[in-house]
């Protein structure tokens, strides 16, 4: 959108002395990545300085007129669709990692963009360098435009396809050694300004005229952000392929931790052919997230966790039959009880869904009955207490992401 701005000069009147400060930060991606990397060229050095000024000029209360203006630009791998992804893409993960660090941007933002690629550095870089063909690079840089257009109207990338194939591609070869590692960047510059007021110098008795300048500019305005919300709903693959259907939840609460439920219920039977498969139980789960992967992003990544568990069941399939618990009783009078410690690693596979592998190691307990079929009836064998230690938690989870932001980054999607 056009944003127009009225400077206007009161010749004679009131002004103000003003004191500007600037600050800057830029950071580094990875080829084809939006995610700020702490451990990348820098980054955490960096963004830890810039945070750091940030904390100190937002707290003292001098300043005043803040203003933030981000660039962001991808390196010219790649195709277009996913260069101008990515470019926008890096803008707001600059702006996410701030806010995730718990600082809050004081003034306007602005995005100063009209092209996921910096011509204007590429052709610097290039003058500065010992670049295999120097002139020719340059000649087609300056001279070449951007864009052809088809019979369609359909637009392609001109410049950027005569740099690629000049000279059999040894200055693109080059150039994507030597450039682009440091033109798939974020940069900001902060501007903040604090105002002495000074004293009004009296008007003469003739009325002197005012001057108005109107600058025109390009600003786009960033809508406030929403908080993030994480979420996943999940099923245990193994009990379903076992005829034991589930269904899990599991929230994120904060600094990397997280509450988990789950509950299953199977229920088939054939008193004919004495085959009953029945077994329905849940559990709750404490998690404690781990490692690069979880700092990302919230639910990826290496856990561990503590577990509670409590279940019935009633196996029989045409010969001796288990049974946990009382015959006849409610979920706690047939209960099984158990709890443990379990170690898990959630995969990322596309943009909402993970698979997350999981063992958990305890104990289980309860009574269980052993019987045989006869004669139409069912004949009680013998009482058992069951006390076990071991594995008794085993997952491969299907993990659907819910919540405004909750996905895996560079997984497909929307570009």
């Amino acid at each position: 959108m056009k944003k127009i701005i009225l400077i206007v000069l009161l010749l004679y009147g009131g002004h103000t002395a003003a004191q500007i400060q600037t600050d800057s930060a830029r950071v580094y991606y990875r080829v084809g990545k939006a995610e700020l990397d702490p451990s990348f060229h820098g980054n955490g050095v960096t963004m830890e300085r810039f945070l750091d000024r940030l904390r100190e000029i937002t707290a003292d209360g001098r300043y005043r007129r803040f203003n933030f203006r981000i660039t962001s630009y991808a390196s010219l791998e790649g195709p277009l669709s996913l260069n101008q992804h990515l470019y926008e893409a890096r803008t707001r993960e600059f702006l996410d990692y701030i806010r995730r660090h718990g600082v809050r941007l004081p003034g306007e933002v602005n995005v100063w963009q009209d092209n996921c690629y910096d011509w204007e550095e590429l052709e610097q870089r290039v003058l500065r360098s010992d670049i295999p063909f120097r002139a020719e690079v340059l000649d087609v840089i300056r001279h070449t435009p951007e864009w052809s257009y088809g019979n369609g109207g359909e637009r392609k990338e001109y410049r950027k396809q005569r740099l690629m194939v000049l000279r059999g591609g040894v200055p693109f070869r080059y150039m994507k050694r030597h450039f682009f590692p440091e033109m798939r960047c974020s940069a900001v510059l902060l501007t903040c300004e604090f105002e002495e007021p000074e004293p009004p110098r009296p008007l003469p008795p003739s009325v002197l005229h005012d001057t108005v300048y109107v600058v025109k500019r390009d600003t786009v305005y960033l809508p406030a952000p929403r908080k993030p919300f994480y979420m996943a709903v999940k099923t245990n693959l193994l009990y379903d392929a076992a005829l034991v259907p589930n269904i899990g939840v599991e929230f994120y609460l904060k600094n990397n931790w997280s509450l988990s439920a789950g509950w299953m219920y199977g229920w088939w039977k054939k008193d004919r052919i004495h085959w009953y498969w029945r077994a329905y139980g849940g559990d709750i789960t404490v998690r404690k997230w781990l490692g690069k992967a979880a700092r990302e992003k919230p639910l990826t990544g290496h856990h561990l966790g503590i577990y509670g568990q409590v279940l019935t069941y009633d196996f029989e399939t045409g010969g001796r039959g288990y049974m946990g618990g009382e015959p006849g009783g409610s979920l706690f009078d047939r209960a099984s009880f158990g709890g443990g410690v379990e170690y898990g690693y959630s995969l990322p596979v596309t943009r909402r869904l993970n698979l997350d592998f999981t063992l958990g190691i305890g104990y289980l307990g309860g009574k269980y009955y052993k019987y045989t079929p006869a004669d139409g009836c069912y004949v009680w064998q013998e009482t058992k207490q069951r006390h076990y230690f071991g594995p008794s938690k085993l997952e491969v989870s299907l993990v659907w992401l819910i919540g405004h932001g909750n996905i895996n980054k560079g997984k497909g999607g929307k570009k």
